[in-house]
């Protein structure tokens, strides 16, 4: 059997290694001219930029993906045996980051957020005493988030309401549902903790003051198993991920971007490339945009669960400004920053309520800085860094001209990290900039309104009303990767593939599944 997945992201290539291990004849296709999707990679000047994800967590699922083979891909356990990563090391080598993160605020004080309980005390301690007592409750709740929401919960599919309703006391009796930033200033009282404990579901797209306080459960997830970078970036890790998927028989094709699935009794059956080009297929896997999968792939009389009106009613994630640049390195740049940066404003709530309601562009910056030459010096030339700075943004639904607002954005945001002395001296400093604006969301990698993380994750567009990687209105086409389930996030895209990888065994007999699961996949 054949199957075509549209897109070569860390889920559509996950989700095509799987199905190659399973015994399928699996093509990739890729609009771009390489892997990754968002995961790409800019190289100019001898500078080597990841242009999206670089926050590895969970490697445990990377290593349950490299060790994949035929006819075993590992579709069960939920969580396998931790017993190191030794089949991804022939792939990638990862390495663990101490800290996580420095979050920086800005009167000067910081923030190192690191797997140590008693280094977590002191750093509250020494930020904000009054709330030394609330963290220790909060990390109680936290773990019981983590261990409901993550643990048991993780690889759910919510194929109906049902499947909700018989988990949904327990997390009404988590307070689950309640807004995230809601729940943590229940524990917390000083605003800088406030922003330290809810800050993480932003990686996700998320924003604080909406997103389910299910999400307190990313503290946990870091702590479990730590945050680690592949060593010559992300885009090192997509190419072992291609290497996989190659020794398994797969094959990707790169300039082949799909105008249209191809379908026949509302059942997939191939696609079509933008150059008319027709392919068929038994089975479709999108890794593209929730959007865009069903609003530009599929012809209108094929959605009936997915038609205009709902996809117009999405509620849409936040976009991103990242500028790339490259600089003369002084030496005495890990004195103040390390691998991973949050740098907070003075504002947070009305920050995130310009951003995500009112989509309006804010005077002031949060920003996330990534440094990672601090750890990896090849991938800049000698003597010099390669870093890129990431600005929340409204997503293109605000109406902004990114053409004409770009070039000053980006000296905006660079002179900041400047005059904010973080890296004094930047702009005298600097030998390469590049930059990339919702725009290149849109236009580039086809998020609808150039939205950077699919359908943002609020109670409604969580769990069975988030979209469904087995698509209700077309038999034979399943979906992958951030817009689905369980959402964004490198370790979610993952758990995604393999999600959808089991309801393609299941559909098709090629694997037997454990009698406490058939139910939930019937």
């Amino acid at each position: 059997m054949r199957a075509i997945v549209i897109g070569s992201g860390v889920g559509g290539l996950s989700a095509a290694i799987r199905l190659a291990a399973m015994g399928l004849e699996v093509l990739v296709l890729e609009k771009l001219g390489g892997p990754g999707g968002r995961a790409s990679v800019h190289q100019a000047q001898g500078f080597t930029f990841d242009m999206g994800p670089t926050v590895i967590t969970v490697p445990l699922f990377l290593e349950d993906l490299f060790a994949t083979r035929p006819g075993d891909p590992r579709l069960y356990p939920d969580f396998p045996e931790e017993e190191g990563l030794a089949h991804t090391e022939r792939y990638v080598k990862l390495v663990p980051l101490d800290p996580f993160y420095r979050l920086h605020f800005p009167d000067g004080t910081h923030f190192d957020y690191k797997n140590d309980p008693e280094h977590l005390q002191r750093e509250v301690a020494r930020l904000a005493p009054e709330d030394l007592e609330g963290y220790r409750r909060f990390e109680a709740h936290a773990r019981a988030l983590f261990q409901k929401g993550f643990l048991e919960l993780g690889f759910t599919h919510f194929g109906s309401i049902l499947d909700l309703l018989r988990v949904a006391p327990d997390l009404l009796r988590l307070d689950a549902v309640r807004p995230l930033f809601s729940l943590v200033s229940r524990y917390f009282q000083n605003p800088k903790t406030r922003q330290i404990f809810s800050f993480e579901s932003l990686l996700i797209g998320g924003n604080p003051l909406a997103v389910p306080a299910l999400y307190a459960m990313i503290h946990f997830v870091e702590r479990r198993w730590g945050v680690h970078f592949a060593m010559g970036g992300t885009g090192a890790l997509v190419r072992g991920l291609l290497r996989k998927l190659e020794e398994l028989g797969g094959k990707v094709r790169f300039h082949a971007p799909v105008r249209r699935i191809l379908t026949k009794n509302r059942r997939a059956v191939g696609v079509v490339l933008e150059d008319g080009e027709r392919l068929e297929a038994d089975l479709v896997v999108s890794n593209a945009d929730y959007v865009h999968t069903y609003g530009e792939l599929l012809h209108p009389e094929d959605r009936f669960w997915h038609a205009d009106w709902r996809l117009r009613r999405t509620r849409l994630s936040m976009s991103l400004f990242v500028a790339y640049f490259g600089f003369r390195a002084r030496g005495d740049e890990g004195e103040r920053l390390r691998h991973h940066n949050v740098l907070l404003s003075h504002r947070y709530e009305g920050l995130l309520k310009d951003i995500f309601q009112k989509k309006i562009l804010p005077e002031d910056f949060a920003h996330y800085l990534h440094l990672p030459t601090l750890t990896d010096p090849s991938l800049a030339p000698p003597g010099h860094h390669a870093a890129y700075t990431l600005v929340p943004v409204p997503h293109n639904g605000s109406g902004l001209d990114w053409g004409k607002i770009g070039p000053g954005y980006l000296e905006k945001a660079l002179r900041y990290l400047d005059e904010r002395g973080l890296l004094p001296g930047l702009m005298d400093r600097l030998v390469y900039t590049h930059y990339i604006t919702p725009d290149y969301f849109q236009w580039t990698l086809n998020s609808h309104l150039g939205n950077a993380f699919g359908p943002e994750p609020v109670l409604w567009q969580t769990a069975s009303f988030r979209p469904k990687n087995r698509s209700e209105d077309v038999r034979g086409l399943y979906l992958v990767g951030q817009s689905y389930q369980p959402g964004a996030g490198l370790p979610s895209v993952m758990m995604s593939a393999k999600m959808t990888a089991r309801l393609i065994a299941h559909d098709l007999g090629l694997e037997r599944m454990p009698k406490s699961l058939q139910e939930g996949l019937a």
